[in-house]
């Protein structure tokens, strides 16, 4: 039996491909099923939990062994495989109960039936207002962190229609506080699954801070792409060049790793018989070296990231992304911006030990990428009205200027400046960062709403 040979152009593909595995780090960093809850809803609360454990384990039952299955078949590893839920804040609300700890035990439960790393969707959206059942979830936030291994939690403080719900902004700084402190032993590692959002979106496969939107199918697949390597070194290859020919160059890096994605995608999504949802195409670092997105800016010019320059070179990388995504597939959602955390990126690690990157110029980049101050290390002395403040200032950003911000920051207890937290595996290490020694308690403390921007009303 012969077969025909391949061509010219097809074999130097396949091996682009694998020398984009093997030498610049390629991943898919997350399969990630969205599965809706809403048919769960019953006003007993064992019922509802019943009926959203069997719901999940039976949606997801062949979720990893299928990823396991494409990473086989194609050699390109599946970093991690995900639940994303519908936020609980809906779905327990009938219930009347005024804990939620024990929907995320149920939650946590199931994630461990079917094998996945995480699960997102502990989760309320609070932007204009804030029903009884928000107001639950939140309380029960850190102690349902603090209980629970795979859950992940996430709320929504604002958005440009809506503007920002300080009062919330308040809770949460609150709620984080508590987090870190319930899981002290861990490093406080229970606010590092904790994101706070201004304009969240449905179809985010990442975590912390990913939920399953009302708006999306019953359950359906998505992927998270990463590939930083992959368009450092491709850079590497035009020293000198300008800033047009370095846009070209991270385009066309973009549209194969964005290809890998969406194949990727959509064979998981036909093996489990689940409509494909989208690629979001985030750049996500991890701490190992070759996969940082500090190491891309600073190939553009930049001595170290922080430096002045770097917001250019975030947005120069962000849009040429995009651009690159855009035309390699046709349902790009999520997040779609470059991350920056400073615990899981070691050039983030770096220029942070060394003072070259401070709060200030992470909130200035924010402007930018979608989590400007993401996995930051503080002082377990921060105050939660500290906390509030830095969630309202990135909060501002985003309703202002249409677009997602959200934060994750983690008051490790017992460290102070100076100091280094260590997390462990994807979530790294980070140093202790300062914050402003000028409080904003009666800032904070004002409560209520700021109203949203007059552009806000566009139709």
């Amino acid at each position: 039996m012969s077969s025909e040979p391949m061509d010219t152009a097809t074999t130097k593909n396949i091996l682009e491909t694998i020398h984009m595995i093997e030498d610049e780090r390629l991943d898919i960093r997350t399969v990630t099923m969205g599965i809706s809850l809403l048919d769960c809803i019953d006003s007993d609360g064992e019922v509802a939990r019943r009926k959203i454990y069997d719901r999940i384990t039976t949606r997801a039952r062949d979720l990893v062994q299928t990823c396991q299955g494409i990473e086989t078949e194609l050699g390109i590893p599946i970093i991690n495989k995900r639940i994303t839920v519908t936020p609980i804040s809906l779905i327990a609300a009938a219930s009347g109960e005024h804990d939620y700890v024990p929907f995320a035990r149920t939650l946590d439960a199931a994630a461990k039936e079917v094998g996945v790393d995480f699960l997102g969707g502990f989760t309320a959206l609070v932007d204009k207002g804030r029903t009884h059942s928000d107001k639950v979830l939140v309380d029960s936030i850190p102690q349902a962190l603090a209980e629970t291994d795979y859950v992940c939690s996430s709320v929504n403080i604002g958005s440009s229609r809506a503007g920002i719900n300080m009062s919330a902004v308040a809770d949460m700084g609150r709620a984080i506080k508590r987090s870190a402190e319930l899981t002290a032993d861990a490093g406080g590692l229970g606010a590092a699954k904790l994101v706070v959002f201004a304009n969240a979106v449905g179809d985010n496969p990442f975590m912390a801070g990913g939920f399953h939107g009302v708006g999306e199918a019953d359950c359906c697949v998505s992927v998270g792409v990463s590939g930083p390597g992959v368009i450092a070194r491709a850079l590497k290859k035009v020293p000198g060049g300008s800033f047009g020919t370095v846009a070209e160059t991270i385009k066309k890096a973009a549209f194969k790793v964005t290809r890998m994605g969406q194949l990727v995608g959509t064979m998981a999504a036909a093996r489990l018989g689940v409509p494909f949802g989208i690629v979001d195409l985030s750049l996500a670092p991890t701490p190992a070296v070759g996969d940082s997105v500090a190491r891309i800016l600073e190939e553009m010019g930049l001595e170290r990231v922080g430096t002045h320059g770097t917001t250019a070179a975030l947005f120069l990388l962000n849009d040429a992304v995009k651009k690159g995504g855009m035309m390699a597939c046709s349902h790009v959602g999520g997040l779609s911006g470059s991350f920056i955390p400073v615990s899981e990126d070691i050039g983030m690690i770096e220029a942070a030990g060394l003072g070259a990157i401070s709060l200030d110029k992470l909130e200035a980049m924010t402007a930018i990428c979608s989590v400007g101050l993401d996995m930051i290390a503080l002082p377990g002395s921060t105050s939660a009205e500290t906390l509030s403040a830095i969630i309202a200032d990135e909060a501002a950003i985003g309703v202002m200027n249409h677009k997602t911000t959200a934060v994750r920051l983690i008051p490790v207890p017992g460290k102070e400046v100076g100091e280094e937290a260590e997390f462990g595996g994807l979530l790294g290490r980070a140093p202790i960062m300062a914050t402003s020694r000028f409080g904003s308690d009666e800032f904070i403390a004002r409560g209520g709403h700021i109203p949203a921007p007059i552009h806000a009303f566009r139709n």
